[in-house]
């Protein structure tokens, strides 16, 4: 990973912009019948180690795609401060395919730029049996991938960064196109109306937001009906069931859970003598404060717990827990292992009783978290509501 210039900073506040795009791949990071809630159809306790494959398929809006998704964020290890090999990463996507997944998520802000290089090489000769999905909204050249500073979602940008979307994917649409974050400079209203056109040409086929404010959500909605919404969820992250969650729903609009494994939390990866290597973004997260990782283990035993009594993996209880609130929700697991993108699969295989939900939920409630899910900076870009459009 680059050295943070420190003399790059992001709107005067003090961050790099390198560093403000290395955190936007945090924060640009099922089966079901008959429209029923999980929990009211998976009557019959299960779980299972993982097979690997994926077999349940779940509606965003109107867009099938399948029941667990791939998260790509960091196939160029600037999350985590990994360094996967590119190889490795075309491998892993097609594994994925071969194994059920049809959902795989990106951003140009990834990269910036390959990780949508890398998908394109890795899914064209299956190009028609996946759902590939992505977002603009970062200042960043669409060309050379440099931050300019800041976001950028005015009409004329957004038209550049699906263009160089579709060269990336090698393809002639992006499945699904969400604005990153929420512009405070740029109306929706001209956010979403550009998308409509985009989807009028063909260039788009659906259109998302990212952790977007809840009268924002609304007034996209109303120029161009959304697929989905994607924000942080997971059970330590559940900002989302204030608000967000409720307009979904009443709106029909799907949603995707990036980070649903806490960042790797809720795998049992993490302890409270872990060391994260320089570059790590989890290093800044207040999460895993030396103050606060001990409180926010106790979350990870009753994981744990239920993992024993599903003969279960830990991830797959935490993701197959997000499947079972509502049947339009979608989990994003991120990863640079097979094994490890296998073994998320595996929460297909996992259901709860409405008992059992019940039972789990009541021990979370009784365990709260300690932290925020990320830090003040990077979260103060969330819930953002845009401005008002101008008559």
């Amino acid at each position: 990973m680059d050295d943070v210039n420190k003399d790059e900073s992001v709107g005067g506040r003090g961050l790099s912009r390198r560093s403000f795009v290395r955190m936007s791949s945090a924060v640009g990071a099922m089966t079901f019948a008959n429209g029923l809630p999980f929990a009211a159809i998976a009557q019959k306790s299960g779980g299972s180690r993982s097979k690997g494959q994926v077999s349940g398929r779940r509606k965003l809006g109107t867009l099938e795609v399948s029941s667990v998704g791939l998260g790509c964020q960091d196939f160029t290890g600037t999350f985590y401060a990994t360094a996967p090999n590119r190889a490795d990463m075309i491998t892993l996507a097609r594994t994925a395919h071969d194994n059920g997944v049809t959902l795989f998520d990106a951003a140009e802000a990834y990269g910036p730029l390959e990780v949508e290089r890398i998908l394109g090489e890795a899914l064209a000769p299956i190009r028609n049996q996946v759902v590939l999905s992505s977002k603009f909204g970062w200042n960043i050249d669409p060309d050379t991938g440099k931050s300019l500073g800041g976001l950028n979602s005015r009409p004329d940008h957004i038209r550049l960064s699906v263009e160089g979307m579709l060269k990336r994917y090698k393809t002639d649409r992006v499945d699904l196109v969400y604005q990153h974050r929420v512009d405070p400079q740029v109306p929706i209203e001209d956010v979403a109306g550009t998308v409509k056109d985009l989807i009028a040409e063909g260039k788009v086929l659906h259109f998302g937001l990212s952790e977007p404010g809840p009268q924002t959500l609304r007034r996209a909605h109303s120029v161009q009906p959304l697929t989905a919404v994607q924000n942080e969820y997971s059970i330590m992250a559940r900002d989302p069931e204030a608000q967000i969650l409720p307009i979904c729903k009443e709106l029909g609009i799907g949603f995707v859970c990036w980070s649903p494994l806490a960042m790797a939390f809720l795998t049992g990866t993490i302890d409270k003598e872990t060391q994260f290597q320089r570059g790590d973004f989890r290093a800044m997260v207040p999460w895993f404060a030396p103050d606060n990782r001990p409180g926010n283990l106790a979350i990870f035993a009753v994981v744990k717990e239920w993992a024993r009594r599903k003969n279960a993996a830990p991830a797959q209880v935490t993701l197959a827990w997000l499947m079972a609130q509502d049947p339009w929700i979608v989990p994003i697991p991120g990863t640079t292992k097979i094994a490890h993108m296998l073994d998320n699969n595996g929460a297909d295989a996992v259901s709860f009783t409405t008992a059992e939900l019940h039972e789990f939920n009541a021990a979370l409630a009784r365990t709260p978290v300690h932290g925020a899910r990320l830090p003040a900076m990077v979260l103060s870009l969330s819930g953002v509501e845009a401005p008002a459009k101008q008559s």
